[in-house]
């Protein structure tokens, strides 16, 4: 008999079914792949999940072989959680590059809606404005990231050049440019003078 799946598994399934449960669309599309397993490695943790035939999903029980393998980094799996678009470019995936497809659709446009969940608990207006409170947290925050990184970069080419502004690197392509067309004039005249 195979072992039992790990907590883990059961804790990543639990917010995915929610948020299906929700998404007809999104079930439809996960029923024609069901009974495949899908594994997520990142070190150190590996969570495995079969699809079932309502298009939710299940933790898969130990020792099931994977149809797909997303194999990611710790810094790739922050990436997903920002919604990078491009962290799929980094993914290393191994199996079902259809279920691969379908699972990019998904995590492409697969929204949680909070209000509704909050006004579920709160009430209606109370959500509406806790959820407007947590867009402007993360506007603000965005914000405040944008200024620090241009603060660290002001700081890094100005105060303590550790990189280069890019004003002074277009300088020196160019200074580099006028050296380069200088030389091969000069050595055209030697050429010349070696000539006559």
């Amino acid at each position: 008999m195979m072992d039992a799946a790990s907590p883990l598994d059961r804790l990543a399934g639990a917010p995915l079914n929610h948020l299906l449960r929700g998404n007809a669309w999104a079930r439809e599309l996960l029923k024609a792949h069901a009974g495949k397993v899908v594994r997520f490695d990142c070190l150190p943790f590996t969570v495995s999940l079969v699809i079932l035939e309502s298009g939710e999903t299940a933790s898969a029980t130990a020792g099931s072989t994977p149809d797909l393998i997303f194999t990611l980094t710790p810094g790739l799996l922050l990436r997903v959680a920002a919604r990078d678009e491009n962290v799929w470019r980094d993914i290393r995936v191994d199996g079902d590059t259809a279920l691969a497809s379908v699972l990019n659709q998904l995590w492409r446009h697969l929204r949680w809606d909070a209000e509704e969940d909050l006004s579920r608990v709160f009430g209606d207006i109370a959500a509406h404005r806790m959820t407007q409170s947590m867009q402007l947290f993360g506007e603000w925050a965005r914000a405040s990231g944008d200024n620090l990184a241009r603060s660290f970069s002001e700081y890094w080419t100005e105060e303590r050049p550790l990189i280069a502004a890019s004003g002074d690197l277009r300088a020196f392509a160019a200074e580099v440019d006028t050296l380069r067309d200088d030389v091969a004039r000069l050595e055209k005249r030697i050429e010349r003078l070696r000539a006559a």
